[in-house]
C-alpha cells in the first residue's frame, strides 16, 4: 500500500534548509510506494490542520533552484506543542495517509520529533530528523547543516571589515554574532585572520565569563598598537555570575531576545575609553545568506534530506540523521570527508552542545588554531585573498 511523505521545517531558517528539502523530495520521487510528497505550511502548526503544500509534481527548474533558495521555502514556525498537539499531530497522520515525517530543524525540532516518534510508535509511520541550525550546538553530530554557510558569511564579513577598519585606524569596531549559549559561530570569524594580520583582534564566546574591564584594558592596549581594532562578540555574553551582559528585551520559554551586545560594548569604549567606536549587527543577514553560501555546506545538506528519506522508507524511526568526520584536513581538496550516520534522537532532544574548551583560548580572548582547523572545510573553500600595501 502506497503512503505519503510530510516534511516539516523547524525553528529558524538557513542558507541550506531548502537544499535539504530538496534532497528529500528528489529521493522521494524514486520510491514507488511514495504517493504524495508534501510540506506542512508554516511549520508544526500545520500537521494537525493538514494544511500541506503538494510537492509532488513542482516544476523541475523550481526543484533545481531550491538549494540555493534562501529563507524556507515551505515556511517555519517556533510553535511551541503541548501534550494534546501530539496526540492530534497522530490521527493527522494516520487521516492524511502519512507514512513518513521528517522533521528538518535544531534541538527544538528534534524535541518534537522524538515526541511524535513516540506518540506513533505502534503504527507503520516512521519519524526521522533531519539536523539544521547555524549555532552548531545539536549534540552528538560532528556538525550540523547551516552552520558551514553562516560561518562562511561571518568569516568573510569580519575579514572584510578588518581590512577597512585598517584603512582608516580610528575605531574599535564590535562585531555581533548569532548563538544564545553556544559560541561555534562566534569562533568562526577566527578564520578571518589573527590579529598579526589585521583582525579580529579579540573573539569572546558566551562559554566564558565575560570580563567589563579586562575588555576595555586590552582594547585600550590593541589601539595604542593598531589604531583600529576588530571585537567578535557573542550576543549571549555573560559576566562571571551568568548574568547576560545586556539584559534580554523579551523571553518566553526557550524564545530569548538579546539586548544589543554589540552597541553596548561599544559605548562601553567611547564612554570609557574616550575612543570613537562603532557596533554592527549582522544578525539573520548572516543565517540567510546564499551570496556566502558554502558548497560543501549545500552538499551536506542535500545529503541529510536524502539520508532520512531513505532512513525512514527502510524503517527506520526516533532517529537523527548525523554527520561523523573522517577526516581532519583542513582543505578540502586533501582529503576532508565525512560520513552519515544514525543518531537515536531521544540522544539529541534539547541537548545543548557547546564550544569545546580545547577551541578556546587560555585567555578567553581568542580561539585556537585547532578550531581553525576543525572549522575551514566546512565553509567551502578559503576566502578571498586582499593585497596590503601598508
Amino acid at each position: 500500500m502506497k503512503g505519503n511523505v510530510l516534511i516539516v521545517h523547524g525553528g529558524a531558517p538557513t542558507a541550506v534548509i531548502n537544499a535539504s528539502l530538496y534532497g528529500a523530495i528528489t529521493e522521494a520521487k524514486k520510491y514507488a510506494e511514495v504517493d504524495k510528497i508534501y510540506g506542512a505550511r508554516g511549520g508544526s502548526g500545520a500537521i494537525a490542520s493538514g494544511d500541506f503544500i503538494d510537492l509532488t509534481n513542482i516544476p523541475q527548474e523550481q526543484l533545481e533552484r531550491l538549494p540555493f533558495t534562501p529563507g524556507s521555502a515551505i515556511g517555519t514556525s517556533r510553535t511551541p506543542l503541548v501534550e494534546a498537539d501530539y496526540k492530534a499531530i497522530a490521527e493527522a497522520l494516520k487521516k492524511h495517509n502519512i507514512k513518513w515525517l521528517l522533521f528538518n530543524g535544531g534541538n527544538g525540532s528534534m524535541d518534537a520529533c522524538g515526541k511524535v516518534a513516540a506518540q506513533v510508535r505502534d503504527t507503520d509511520i516512521r519519524v526521522v530528523g533531519i539536523p539544521k541550525t547555524i549555532d552548531n550546538d545539536i549534540a552528538i553530530t560532528d556538525h550540523a547543516p547551516g552552520f558551514g554557510s553562516a560561518a562562511r558569511y561571518l568569516a568573510a564579513s569580519v575579514r572584510e571589515l578588518c581590512y577597512d577598519v585598517a584603512s582608516l585606524p580610528i575605531h574599535v569596531a564590535v562585531i555581533e554574532a548569532m548563538g544564545r549559549n553556544a559560541g561555534w559561530l562566534t569562533a568562526a570569524s577566527a578564520l578571518a585572520g589573527t590579529a598579526e594580520d589585521g583582525g579580529p583582534h579579540l573573539i569572546y564566546v558566551p562559554e566564558k565569563p565575560f570580563n567589563q574591564e579586562e575588555f576595555l584594558d586590552k582594547a585600550s592596549t590593541l589601539y595604542k598598537k593598531h589604531g583600529g581594532v576588530v571585537v567578535v562578540a557573542s550576543e549571549g555574553l555573560k559576566d562571571a555570575t551568568g548574568t547576560p551582559i545586556v539584559p534580554p528585551i523579551f523571553q518566553v520559554g526557550r524564545a530569548v531576545y538579546y539586548g544589543d551586545v554589540s552597541a553596548h560594548l561599544a559605548n562601553l569604549v567611547i564612554q570609557k575609553l574616550g575612543i570613537k567606536a562603532r557596533s554592527e549587527k549582522p544578525g539573520i543577514l548572516g543565517r540567510t545568506s546564499t551570496a556566502w553560501q558554502s558548497e560543501i555546506d549545500r552538499q551536506e545538506a542535500i545529503v541529510a534530506g536524502q539520508e532520512a528519506l531513505r532512513a525512514a522508507l527502510a524503517g527506520e524511526t526516533a532517529v537523527m540523521v548525523g554527520f561523523r568526520r573522517l577526516s581532519d584536513s583542513s582543505k578540502l581538496q586533501q582529503g576532508y570527508n565525512c560520513e552519515t550516520f544514525l543518531i537515536p534522537v531521544e540522544e539529541v532532544m534539547l541537548k545543548e552542545r557547546t564550544l569545546e574548551e580545547r577551541y578556546i583560548n587560555p585567555a578567553a580572548d581568542g580561539i585556537t588554531q585547532e578550531f581553525v582547523q576543525w572549522c575551514s572545510p566546512l565553509i567551502g573553500g578559503s576566502l578571498p585573498e586582499f593585497p596590503r600595501f601598508s
